[in-house]
């Protein structure tokens, strides 16, 4: 009976260290899931200066939007928003293409850019950074 009892005893904690390594997936998951979203509405619904919040910290300072950049996505609506699904490259990265679409609020044309971002994850902090930038308006296509 004793050996039994070992068996079980370490059966169950097989499954709850299964468990656990699930759920920090899952939330790991959760939070891309969340965070892809929110950039999503924010780009489409809110201000440029709110979606530098996504931004990398280090890749902002390194490449901050200029005057003109910014000046750019004021010109513009952004009317779509296309997103495929974030494909894994390593355990802390994704990346994910977007179509973007785009409407000149003063003359009215109407576009489309590609936008192909990558996320990393912050062990640390518990959340995912765009380490991309902003997607390019400028691009022809």
């Amino acid at each position: 009976m004793h050996r039994h009892a070992k068996v079980l005893l370490i059966a169950v904690a097989s499954a709850m260290l299964a468990a656990c390594a699930t759920d920090k997936m899952r939330s790991k998951e959760t939070v891309l899931t969340d965070t892809l979203r929110t950039y999503a509405a924010t780009l489409r619904w809110g201000t440029v200066e709110n979606a530098q919040a996504f931004i990398d910290p280090k890749v902002l300072a390194e490449r901050p939007p200029t005057p003109l950049e910014l000046a750019r996505f004021r010109q513009v609506q952004i009317t779509g928003y296309n997103e495929q699904p974030a494909i894994p490259v390593g355990e802390n990265e994704v990346q994910q293409v977007v179509e973007i679409g785009l409407v000149n609020v003063n003359t009215q044309a109407a576009r489309s850019v590609i936008d192909r971002q990558t996320w990393r994850y912050d062990e640390a902090g518990k959340r995912w950074w765009l380490m991309t930038g902003l997607p390019d308006i400028t691009q022809s296509q």
